[in-house]
């Protein structure tokens, strides 16, 4: 076999750098349609006739559907090619998205909601696991940068970008946005996505999809239905009053399920996904406290849009356009993540990210109305880059020592627990801002009272977050240094 020429090498990495963002923008469609529903819930209810207690349905639907199905997706990766399954759910999410708007009532949304569930989950883990197949060790830290954003920015721009449609348009386009998306990711994903087979270099040609192994059904059975019973759990605790009762009932029968399945994948010959994946070291931090980094991270667009609203009287368009400051910060450091990494390694990186972070919950904890808002914007700014730095490291060094022939396995457990972790951002938020609020006794009203129950809520997301910094700070300092070697 030849060695690959510097020009060789270079157009693999421009071919890695398309289908990394062809997949980003996958999951940037995923991620924004997974959160802006939440703004339309009141316009969809006058419209459909019904309370908007009973929206949340449709939420929850979508939800439920995504974290029961992407255990199983790497199995249908293996069996029908990441190609076809990809191509697949991108159509099936936007046929869906069409069927969404057009919903004259809410169990036509329903349905329509779980339709496109399936296509979201197909699309997450198919997606990633279609770039890292198809990455050198050499660019994984430019693929992976690409692949965060959407996880980073959705979240922050759904709020102001849902109340825009809803305030100026109508419910509808919320899913109509995903059509054009939807059209161009298709196109592209038909030209860009490799077949069952890549070529090299030298002129040979190799399998980017293994033999899947027999479907291991009763793993996937109890994973499936006790993550479903876990999401459900946490979906109950953003809902006022909260049914403790189902909540406790669902959260137990979760822990019990996905007890019995992590004891079944450790017994089982050939278990769907493999949990001795979680003896290498970088990756078991990444998906542990990477899971409770991405965990608090989330709630911050949750939290920040409710305090000032809620506390300080803002409006939702305001609250909104606030919160894009944290985009700011986003956007702002991107550029230098790669040069970061290379220059202070993972380790340090991941460190700071969670230093930086603590800090600036504990500052947003001291916002006030009297504020000034350029005060605000600083913390605002600093805490988003503080974010992508941190999803960058950890999304990068978690495949640093994954071998290929394991990286199906470890893509679907880390897109699971990822899913979990961001889904319930939003629920750990609720939690933390009711905790906030049942100490302090404050009411419904703006005031002192409900701005000191916020400032709970942001130090028990501070103090969360400094605990995950204990497994961070155990990584070894050369951890990932694979990834950052200059070739």
């Amino acid at each position: 076999m030849t060695t690959p020429t510097t020009r060789q090498r270079a157009g693999a990495g421009l071919r890695s750098q398309a289908l990394a963002l062809l997949v980003a923008g996958c999951f940037f469609m995923e991620n924004l349609d997974s959160t802006i529903v939440t703004t339309a819930v009141p316009s969809i209810a006058r419209d459909l006739g019904v309370d908007a207690a009973s929206v949340g349905v449709a939420i929850t639907a979508y939800v439920m559907t995504v974290a029961i199905l992407i255990p199983v997706s790497g199995w249908l990766a293996d069996r029908f090619g990441s190609r076809t399954i990809l191509v697949t759910a991108i159509a099936l999410f936007t046929l869906a998205s069409v069927a969404c708007a057009a919903s004259p009532t809410l169990s036509v949304l329903v349905l329509a909601r779980i339709v496109q569930g399936i296509g979201g989950a197909m699309m997450v883990p198919v997606g990633r696991m279609t770039v890292l197949r198809a990455t050198s060790k050499e660019n994984l830290i430019r693929a992976v940068a690409v692949l965060t954003w959407p996880a980073l920015v959705a979240p922050i721009l759904a709020p102001f970008v849902g109340g825009l449609l809803t305030t100026y348009a109508s419910w509808h386009w919320i899913f109509l946005v995903n059509v054009p998306l939807g059209a161009i990711g298709l196109v592209a994903a038909l030209r860009i996505v490799p077949g069952r087979t890549v070529a090299h270099p030298d002129g040979t040609a190799d399998s980017v999809v293994p033999e899947p192994t027999p479907p291991d059904w009763l793993g996937l059975a109890l994973t499936s239905v006790g993550i479903a019973a876990l999401v459900w759990a946490t979906t109950l605790l953003t809902i006022t009053p909260v049914d403790v009762v189902q909540t406790i009932v669902s959260a137990v029968v979760g822990l019990v399920l996905v007890g019995l399945a992590i004891r079944h994948l450790l017994r089982t010959p050939r278990p769907f996904v493999d949990l001795r994946l979680l003896r290498i070291h970088t990756y078991k931090v990444s998906v542990g406290g990477g899971s409770i980094y991405r965990l608090v991270i989330s709630a911050v667009p949750f939290v920040v849009p409710l305090l000032l609203q809620r506390a300080f009287g803002w409006t939702p368009v305001q609250a909104g356009a606030a919160v894009l400051f944290l985009f700011a910060g986003n956007l702002g450091i991107k550029p230098a993540t790669t040069w970061m990494l290379r220059t202070f390694g993972f380790r340090r990186l991941i460190v700071a990210a969670h230093v930086v972070g603590v800090a600036c919950l504990v500052g947003m904890a001291f916002f006030r109305p009297s504020t000034p808002f350029a005060v605000m914007v600083i913390v605002l700014i600093v805490s988003g880059a503080a974010r992508s730095t941190g999803f960058t490291a950890y999304n990068t060094i978690t495949y640093a020592d994954v071998e290929q022939a394991q990286m199906t396995g470890a893509n679907v457990l880390d897109s699971t627990v990822q899913q979990i972790a961001i889904g319930s951002g939003i629920a750990l938020g609720a939690v933390a801002i009711s905790v906030g609020l049942s100490i302090v006794g404050a009411g419904d009203s703006p005031g002192s009272g409900m701005t000191a129950g916020y400032d709970i809520a942001f130090g028990v997301l501070a103090a969360i977050l400094l605990v995950d910094l204990i497994p961070a700070w155990r990584l070894a300092p050369s951890a990932g240094s694979g990834l950052t070697a200059r070739r």
